[in-house]
This record gives structure tokens, sequence and C-alpha cells, in this order.
């Protein structure tokens, strides 16, 4: 199940730069993961600095 990030996130970017296969990009208010492209690796998750991505 791939991550999705949660509205705590504050925009910074952290994790699109920490993600090898660019499934991260700039949503609405906070960023998105495509869920498609995602390989669960949890560089996003360990990247960030509020804990907005999460496993789902």
């Amino acid at each position: 199940m791939a991550y999705q990030i949660s509205d705590e996130c504050i925009m910074c970017g952290a994790c699109a730069e920490a993600c090898p296969v660019s499934a991260i990009s700039e949503g609405d208010g906070k960023y998105v993961i495509d869920a498609d492209t995602c390989i669960d690796c949890g560089s996003c998750e360990a990247t960030c600095p509020v804990g907005a991505p999460a496993a789902q």
C-alpha cells in the first residue's frame, strides 16, 4: 500500500526531494504521492520534519 501525506504537511518539499522514484508532487495545500509510482520505501516518512507521510 502506498504512502499518503496528511494535512500536517508544511509544504517544505523535503519528501519530494527524498523520493527515489519522483512519486511526490506539489498538490493543493500539501504534497501528494502518486500511489501507482510509490514503491513504499519510506524515504519520505524518514525525511519529513513533521511526520506527514505515513503508510496507508
